[in-house]
């Protein structure tokens, strides 16, 4: 029979003609999956005695809902082969009973699908249509595969209705677990979590001991307790300051003087365990024959002492405690061994500040000075050819020891040159610029030892009267004596050497003299018979004379 002619020229891209069922026929309506059985559950037997079918043999299993009959009589397809639903749209037929459709499409046969161009195709089931393996949905009536139920599942059982799909509500699958936690792994992860949680607990407890401290040291409240170092041992090395001090210390005495129109305050030391101390004679001057003088040691122990001798000439007197248990006399040292720049340390109570500790170097030595000279006659002046020392000495000093590293007596204090000149009238007491004097101990040694021994010391002398007018350099033998005799005493220790008055003495043992003072400082700086070149000039000559030291009394 004559195929109908299209309405119109067949399309280029293969589109249907108008009239023609087009590939877009409706998709099989959602399939709801039901849960698959656990492996090994034992599936209901088939009803009416039925066998079940061998593997691979298609058949209706016992728990699928049954396959509907086709539409107008049509035979149901055999087990295995998908048929036709009865909801689905009915395939159109060409015109006039059989005909091919357009395009070449073959009829396909009844229950086989066919590969008809708007029908999707069915997929094919291997080994011609085997029961599918558990949990693998199998055929059923829509053309899509049919999940088996489980008797007491939801939708399970033959014939149970099927339920609306919810998207939210599909059971989750596990699709498999994780292995038992070992002891190792719980151990590791607790020493983990104590590990974090002591890291936090201390982070936090630095935080709030931070805060804590910063805001009580802005708000102090309460009271407050400074830290300080612990208590330490008090001994120094002998060589240091500290050292010296307290090996000297306990032979220091401050001497306090009065008498009918004076009073004043002095330094002494401990010469032996007899009781006797080394002074200064214008410390103990004030207390005449009728004062007092009372010595409180370093330990502040007071006792009365009396004056032994003094002697204006050296500055130097010695007095004496009686009673007193546990003196520390001092060593002496030998003034001859100093040297410039040694180190020095002074004891003494100046302005009455007892036990005071100062420290120097010896700044220079042989320095010719003078002190006193109130009186105006001259007898209460001394000649001293000091050391001279810049550790501080102060108005009190005067009579206190100057030691040296070892804590050895080498000077005794004496003078200070200050730049306020307290014999001026109204002129206040002088303070230390660092110019201070100590007559050597070598001299105060040999002048305490004639005190103690004899209560008065005896002077070296050359037997001369000096012309203290006398402005030019060196000390001139005056032309006249005091009372109008000859300037050189008869057989005195000059008159043997053959001076002359007139003569300049320039040199003593070839050192410069360039006044009278400093002549007279040389010679007591000796003993008696002790021996002296001397270097004078006469009528222009230089001539070098040898005498031998004559001894006059302190008187």
């Amino acid at each position: 029979m004559e195929r109908p002619r299209p309405l119109h020229d067949p399309d280029p891209y293969s589109t249907p003609p108008y009239g023609e069922p087009g590939p877009w026929a409706p998709a099989p309506p959602v399939q709801h999956p039901a849960a698959t059985p656990a492996h090994g559950t034992q599936l209901p037997q088939p009803p009416h005695g039925g066998t079940t079918p061998p593997h691979g043999t298609p058949g209706p299993a016992p728990h699928l809902p049954q396959q509907p009959q086709p539409l107008h009589g049509g035979a149901t397809p055999p087990h295995g082969t998908p048929g036709s639903g009865p909801h689905l749209p009915q395939q159109p037929q060409p015109p006039h009973g059989g005909a091919t459709p357009p395009h070449g499409g073959a009829t396909p046969s009844h229950g086989t699908p066919g590969s008809g161009p708007h029908l999707p195709q069915q997929s094919q089931q291997p080994h011609g249509g085997a029961t599918p393996p558990h949990g693998t949905p199998g055929p059923g009536p829509h053309g899509a595969s049919q999940a088996m139920s489980v008797p007491g599942q939801p939708g399970g059982g033959q014939g149970a209705p099927r339920q609306a799909y919810d998207p939210w509500n599909v059971p989750l699958q596990q699709v498999g677990s994780l292995p038992p936690e070992t002891r190792e792994k719980r151990e590791k992860r607790g020493r983990r979590v104590l590990f974090i949680g002591v890291a936090v607990i201390a982070l936090l407890s630095g935080l709030i001991g931070g805060a804590t401290g910063a805001y009580l040291e802005r708000n102090g409240t309460g009271d407050v307790e400074l830290r300080q170092a612990d208590a330490e041992s008090a001994d120094r090395p002998k060589g240091s300051v500290a050292g010296i001090a307290s090996a000297t210390l306990p032979g220091v005495v401050t001497l306090h003087v009065s008498g009918d129109s004076a009073q004043g305050t002095g330094t002494g030391f401990v010469l032996d365990g007899k009781g006797h101390i080394l002074t200064n004679n214008h410390v103990v001057e004030p207390a005449g024959t009728g004062g007092e003088v009372s010595v409180t040691f370093s330990g502040g122990e007071t006792a009365k002492a009396e004056v032994v001798g003094r002697d204006s000439g050296y500055d130097l007197a010695v007095v004496k405690v009686r009673g007193v248990r546990g003196l520390k006399p001092l060593p002496l040292g030998n003034s001859e061994n100093v040297q410039v720049g040694d180190a020095v340390v002074a004891i003494g109570a100046p302005f009455d500040l007892e036990n005071t500790v100062t420290s120097g170097i010896i700044s220079a030595k042989e320095r010719p000075i003078t002190a006193g000279g109130e009186k105006g006659d001259g007898s209460d002046i001394s000649y001293v050819d000091a050391l001279q020392t810049d550790a501080p000495i102060n108005p009190g000093n005067s009579g206190g020891p100057l030691v040296d590293s070892k804590a050895r007596v080498i000077g005794i204090n004496s003078a200070i040159r200050s730049a306020d000149d307290s014999s001026e009238p109204g002129g206040g007491q002088a303070g230390s610029i660092g110019l201070g004097f100590a007559i050597p101990i070598n001299q105060g040694k040999r002048v305490a030892e004639e005190l103690i021994n004899f209560g008065k010391a005896t002077h070296p002398v050359i037997g001369v009267t000096l012309d203290t007018e006398y402005n030019g350099d060196g000390a001139r033998i005056a032309d006249k004596g005091r009372n109008g005799g000859s300037s050189v005493n008869e057989n005195g220790p000059g008159d043997k050497a053959g001076l002359k008055p007139g003569d300049v003495i320039t040199e003593v043992d070839g050192r410069a003299v360039h006044s009278s003072d400093e002549l007279i400082v040389k010679v007591r700086a000796h003993r008696p018979k002790d021996r002296l070149r001397l270097t004078v000039e006469r009528d222009g000559d230089d001539r070098e004379v040898t005498l031998v030291l004559g001894s006059a009394s302190s008187g």
